[in-house]
Order: C-alpha cells, then structure tokens, then sequence
C-alpha cells in the first residue's frame, strides 16, 4: 500500500518518478497481408524510427544514433555478448531470446525479493516457465555470478504479475515490457485516482547538460487529500465487472473489493439497451443483439487479422445496422464496433464517415471512464483530428483542445504526444479563425491542400499567413 505523506496533490501532480528499473524493447512482428513487418524501436530510448542504426557485434539491438548508443551502452555491453552466445547454441541457432528473458537478466535479483510471483498458484503455466528458465541458462553468461532456478522462477513469475507494459514515444503502441519494483508497491482500484505513464525523456539534445532519463511516473488524476491511498488500475474500466474481476484473479491473483466492483458500477451502462422517447427497449431484444453482437466481434477481430479490411468495414456496418437501434450508445460491444470502423475507415481514407464514429464512440467513452483518463484523451485525440481531416474544423479544434487538457494531466505537459496536441490545438486554432473570417476560402484552401496542387489567391486582404495554415498534419 502506498499513502500520501504530502500537502494535498492537484491533478497532474508527478507522485513519482520512477527511473530505477528494468526494461527492455520486445522484437515486434505483424502480418499485412502478404508482407512481414518488423518494427524497429530503438533499444534505448524506444522511440518508433523508420532508419535506426544496428549494433555491429550482436546485430540485434538499434538505436536512433551515437548518442543513444553511448546512452544505452552499460545495460548492452552484457547483454551484447550473450545474445551472440544465446545464437549459437543448440536449437537456439539465429535466435534471440524474448523479452521476458532479456528483461529477467536486466532485473537485479535483490530489489524484488519482496515482491510475489505467485508461481505454487501458475499450476497451468509450468510448462512455459520451466521453457523460459531453460533458455535463461542458455542466455545468461557463464562467466556472471550463477543463480539458483529458485531464484530464476522468482524473477519470472514477478515479472508476469509486476511488469508494466512500455509504449513508444507516442503513446500509441505497446514496444516492450519493464519492471519497477518501486510502482509495483501502488495498489491496485478499478477507478483510480492516478495513472503510470512511460516518459522516455531526452537524449537528442545537442547539449548533454540538457539529457534526461527515461523514467515511469505516477500522476495524480485528481485531488488526492493527505493520508489517502494512491491507487492505479491494472485493467481496462471499459469492461464490465465480471470479465475485469476474471482478468485480475488470472493474471494478478487477487479479487478484488473496490467499490465499482462492489456496487457493479456502470455494468448497466456498458450492457444496456436504448431508451427511445423515455420507453426502454425490451431485455430480449438487448439479450439477442448482444449475442449477435458477440459473434459479429469474432469476425470482424479474425478478417483485421487477416489484413482484410474491407471485409472488417463490410462486418462493422452491417452490425452497427442492427446495433444503433437497439443497444445504448455506452454498450460495450457498440463501442468496440465504433472504434474499429472509424480507424479502419481512416486507414482506408473515408474520413468523414470515420469522423461520424469518433464521435459518437468519445460521447460513449465519456459517459463512462472518468473524465482524466489517457484512453478517453486518446480516443478524442483520434476524433478531433478525424473531424480536422474532414473539414469539419469547429468540432475538430474543440476535441483536440479537450483531449489536451486530459493528456496534460496523464501525460504532462512535456511528453511527446502532449506536445503534438498543442501543436495541433494551436494549427486548428489558426484555421478556426479564418474560417469564421472565410468559409469559402477556407473550403478552397483545404481542398487544394488536400489535393496537392497550387491555387490562385482571390486579391482579398485576410488577417493571417493562409500559405502556413494548411499544411498535413504529420501522421
């Protein structure tokens, strides 16, 4: 349990700043279509790049230049020769060990001796662990002091109950797996009242003297009163009672006694049925297209896979058809549908009925999560800037100035997609405005934009630099 020793805290607020840890970057594979990506993440920093440079010895680890290298060298330098070793041995040729074992070598045994791995109740996982402790020994160097399998089992069962996902420099992605034994202490509480956030700090800056460390910090999401119980929430609140408790007693080993899950708060909202002129549409009507609903998930879930997006789009209407008029608009799988269609509709580039579903699934989004969290400020990131690219310039500019505020306290100020908000909310700002002063220039400008091609100016005297306000917003 972690409980506040300080003044009272405002939203926002860094509890703490967590920089003594282990992480490691994961090797990221996805299929479209016929293609295999692999997307390369620097070792270091964990910033996304589309050119990184490789380390010569071990072939395995990138980073975005010089100065990353140098900055993630002591943690490598090991590591470096016992990947190459890990490659050459047995049935390991060419391979490289996942990321819960490089991340199980970089974790210093003594810092999470407290913690529990929970492994006497992991009957159905045994397999795997005793797989991972094999490849460990082939991986961990000879010449390094030697552990006990205990202790190796120890390690593994931590970091499956304790290890925080790591994201890239946008907050978009999931690239890696890290271990903080300080944060592993924050109980967890289906409505919080903090959140964890990876800042990857600065290593780019010419100056050395301006270099910070990459590290995991706790920020408060609301008021948080001397003596109170900080808390954060190892599941997602989008699901309901039932399969959030399912998901905690599986992975965590715990159930848990929060008042929403008590008080199964929001479970009627997230599986209801909509009220049309104050009449509730009747339960087995709600029953059947909740199971209709189920199934259609399925499918959609399998033909993204697959790489079909047609096929996906095909799926979510026709089910959002038979969906709209029967279940709320805070029902979960409506929802789900929502958010798939409008990022597989942007993909395809039919943005203004993808703006349509944004919208509708950050109404839903809002009626349910609390009013800081990071998912409900990236899905009305999502939507402000759906609604930009369609043209749709008032509806864009507020929700980008909304997912702002929320990201400004989950994030701060200084993290990266922060910083790309308050660029978009300053753009969007400037194209509000002359809207208002020219719809029809606006239009045109936009248009030509859009299309990449010049256009004549009309000789009408306007108030702002047209030439710099319409320039695309970088994906």
């Amino acid at each position: 349990m972690l409980s506040g020793q300080w003044e009272s805290l405002e939203p926002g607020s860094i509890i703490n700043g967590c920089s003594e840890g282990a992480s490691v970057c994961a090797t990221i594979v996805c299929f479209h279509k016929q293609l295999l990506v692999c997307f390369k993440i620097c070792h270091s920093c964990f910033r996304r790049q589309e050119k990184l440079q490789r380390c010569g010895q071990c072939k395995f680890a990138h980073y975005c230049d010089r100065t990353c290298q140098i900055a993630g060298w002591k943690e490598h330098k090991v590591e470096c020769g016992a990947i190459k070793a890990f490659g050459n041995i047995g049935d390991n040729i060419g391979k490289t060990p996942n990321e819960n074992i490089r991340l199980a070598a970089h974790t210093q045994l003594t810092t999470i001796d407290d913690l529990e791995d929970h492994i006497s109740e992991c009957q159905d996982d045994l397999k795997d662990l005793k797989v991972d402790i094999h490849n460990f020994l082939d991986y961990w160097p000879r010449y390094s002091k030697q552990h006990r399998v205990d202790d190796i089992s120890h390690i593994f069962g931590v970091i499956n109950c304790n290890g925080f996902t790591v994201s890239d420099q946008r907050g978009l992605n999931a690239v890696g797996v890290g271990l903080f034994p300080n944060l592993c202490l924050v109980n967890h509480d289906c409505w919080p009242n903090c959140t964890v956030v990876l800042n990857h700090g600065n290593q780019s800056a010419v100056n050395t003297m301006y270099h910070s460390q990459m590290r995991i910090e706790l920020r408060a999401l609301g008021k948080i009163e001397v003596g109170e119980e900080v808390t954060v929430s190892y599941v997602d609140f989008l699901n309901v009672t039932e399969d959030r408790q399912k998901q905690l007693k599986m992975q965590y080993f715990f159930d848990c006694t929060c008042e929403h899950c008590k008080g199964h708060i929001k479970d009627d909202l997230k599986m209801g049925g909509k009220v049309v002129d104050g009449i509730k549409v009747p339960d087995e009507l709600v029953n059947e297209v909740t199971e209709y609903s189920r199934e259609m998930l399925q499918k959609m879930e399998k033909a993204r896979l697959d790489g079909n997006y047609h096929e996906v789009i095909k799926i979510c209407r026709e089910c959002i058809e038979k969906q709209e008029p029967v279940l709320a608009d805070t029902h979960i799988y409506l929802l789900r549908m929502w958010s798939t269609a409008s990022e597989v509709l942007a993909y395809l580039q039919f943005i203004d009925e993808a703006a349509d579903y944004t919208r509708k699934m950050v109404d839903g989004y809002s009626k349910i999560y609390h009013p800081h969290n990071a998912s409900l400020g990236m899905a009305t990131m999502r939507a402000g800037v759906a609604h930009w690219q369609a043209g749709k310039i008032e509806v864009g500019h507020g929700m980008i100035c909304k997912a702002y505020s929320i990201l400004q306290i989950t994030h701060g100020p200084t993290h990266p997609i922060t910083k790309d908000l308050e660029a978009m909310r300053m753009q969007t700002e400037m194209e509000l405005r002359m809207f208002k002063q020219n719809e029809m220039i606006y239009q045109s400008m936009r248009e030509a934009a859009l299309k990449n091609q010049p256009m004549t100016m009309n000789n009408e005297p306007l108030a702002e630099s047209v030439k710099n306000l319409f320039r695309r917003p970088k994906k």
